[in-house]
């Protein structure tokens, strides 16, 4: 990869402050997966005026976030225009969760709250006819694990996605729009351990959701093909770029 260009890690939040502190954020699960001679750089979303330049981006991982896209908070917003800028300039672009559906918005679809309540754990995510050829999930096998945790879902794809994957639960949970850009709802960062974390944090809060959250813990598996995702999407950006 170029000197000058670097693979941005847009943070838009963190995980339960007991989870980092005991195993890191977002960040440093993503950046574990990636082969060690990779230039990586963090960028903060909620510090709109310091965005990174897109001449110097050869591609960008968006993190989860315990934020609602649907809140349209002025950082958001802003990440969204930068997101389209990143898109329509051929970026190589992953938007994970949050990012999943902060991409889906940004390009013209929608976002709304679950209307059964939060998908949580490992769950299995299947791949779609369309996905076969996809870059990233055409090496992947027909049904995979991966770990997922959210409260809202994309509704509506952009018009002109493709949709690459689903779950019981959530019928959009991956797609690509145009040749470089995925959104995926699910966590390929996620190891079993920052699973576990996350219902240590929440289980009383699911439980008073109705969530049966210890039979949904004692489930949680590896998810190596889903964690597959990460260096895959890197390998992409690096032939843009080299």
């Amino acid at each position: 990869m170029p000197a000058e260009r670097s693979l941005v890690i847009m943070k838009a939040g963190s995980a339960p402050a007991s989870v980092v502190a005991r195993m890191g954020d977002y960040e440093d699960w993503i950046r574990a997966t990636l082969p060690d001679d990779i230039r990586v750089h963090i960028a903060f979303a909620q510090r709109v005026d310091r965005l990174p330049a897109l001449s110097s981006v050869a591609g960008c991982i968006i993190t989860g976030s315990p934020a609602m896209v649907t809140d349209r908070e002025p950082w958001s917003l802003a990440l969204e225009r930068w997101t389209i800028g990143a898109v329509e300039h051929g970026v190589p672009t992953l938007g994970i969760c949050y990012g999943h559906q902060l991409l889906a918005q940004a390009l013209g679809g929608e976002v709304a709250d679950r209307p059964n309540g939060v998908e949580i754990g490992t769950v299995q995510v299947r791949r779609t006819a369309d996905g076969e050829s996809d870059p990233l999930f055409g090496r992947l096998p027909a049904e995979f694990g991966a770990q997922t945790i959210h409260w809202q879902s994309v509704v509506r794809l952009p018009s002109k996605a493709v949709l690459l994957a689903q779950t019981d639960a959530d019928e959009l949970h991956a797609f690509r729009y145009g040749l470089n850009a995925w959104g995926v709802q699910f966590h390929p960062e996620f190891s079993a351990a920052a699973m576990a974390g996350h219902f240590d944090v929440l289980a009383g809060a699911l439980t008073r959701q109705g969530v049966d959250a210890e039979r949904l813990a004692a489930a949680i598996a590896t998810t190596p093909d889903a964690q597959s995702i990460l260096p895959a999407f890197v390998r992409h950006a690096m032939r843009r770029v080299l």
